[in-house]
């Protein structure tokens, strides 16, 4: 990756933003353009999973339908924008990443390319893992509340939409594992903290699971806070193993300032009796 020199006149960074916007926007286009061309072949991609619980046209295609007349020109452009989008997410965290890069110390850059790969990787594994396993199940409950009440009309943006935010959320949410190991290796929080407040961890997993979720579905929302666990539990086994040491420095000055803690408040109840005493007295 060209890294620039970290100084440098404002004029000369300002200049070097505006070529990795650029960049990024070049291959927006490009890749807007090309998934134009392909949106029907993407969009069947895209309805697989759910293909079981909406009607079918003759040809067997999933039978989507639009209500305006500039509808589908509509749908198609937001469909290839979203997937053009996540498609050129590497190049946009990389141009952005090049950008940062020279303003960091030489012994804090060993750490992006890493985080870089393990980012994208994630991402992907959250995309492929929604659409293998979350999106069946997820649309089968939603239909299935219409039954005995309302015949569903699969109008095309509502569903692409709703399964572009399903990839989309599951693909932020696998970052997980991402952001515990950076907030145990720069001692944000420490490990034994991390390992010992498991039931607030907990609790908080399933709001976001709730919050994340673009639906308002108990499975959906199970499914990802199910997820979320697993890799909660994956990344601090990762941690542990990765930086023995460190969280064996760590939880020694955890457990260190926990005492000190104890002890101080110790001493503070022991001066409030003593104060209220005499003033008794």
């Amino acid at each position: 990756m060209p890294v620039g020199p970290a100084r440098m006149p404002l004029f000369d960074h300002l200049g070097e933003l505006r070529m990795r916007v650029v960049r990024i926007l070049a291959s927006l286009v490009i890749a807007v353009f090309v998934f134009y061309l392909a949106t029907p072949i993407a969009a069947q991609f895209l309805l697989e999973p759910v293909l079981e619980f909406m009607p079918h046209t003759e040809d067997g295609a999933a039978g989507l339908v639009v209500f305006g007349a500039f509808d589908a020109f509509a749908l198609r452009f937001f469909i290839s924008f979203w997937i053009s989008l996540i498609a050129c997410m590497p190049v946009i965290l990389w141009q952005i990443l090049a950008f940062f890069l020279p303003a960091l110390k030489p012994n804090e850059r060993k750490w992006f390319i890493p985080t870089f790969a393990a980012g994208v990787a994630l991402f992907i594994v959250g995309t492929v893992f929604c659409y293998l396993v979350i999106l069946n199940p997820a649309f089968e409950w939603m239909t299935d509340q219409a039954g005995g009440l309302a015949a569903i009309l699969p109008e095309a943006k509502q569903w692409i939409n709703l399964i572009i935010k399903f990839e989309i959320g599951f693909g932020i949410a696998f970052e997980l594992p991402l952001i515990i190991f950076y907030l145990v290796i720069f001692d944000v929080i420490p490990y034994k903290k991390l390992r010992s407040n498991w039931r607030t961890v907990y609790i908080t997993l399933m709001v976001i699971s709730a919050m994340v979720t673009p639906d308002a579905s108990p499975v959906t929302m199970l499914l990802m806070f199910a997820a979320m666990l697993a890799l909660y539990e994956a990344s601090l086994l990762v941690a542990r193993i990765a930086l023995g040491n460190r969280i064996k420095k760590q939880t020694a000055e955890y457990e260190a300032k926990k005492a000190e803690d104890e002890k101080w408040e110790q001493e503070w109840a022991a001066e409030k009796a003593a104060k209220k005493k005499a003033l008794k007295a």
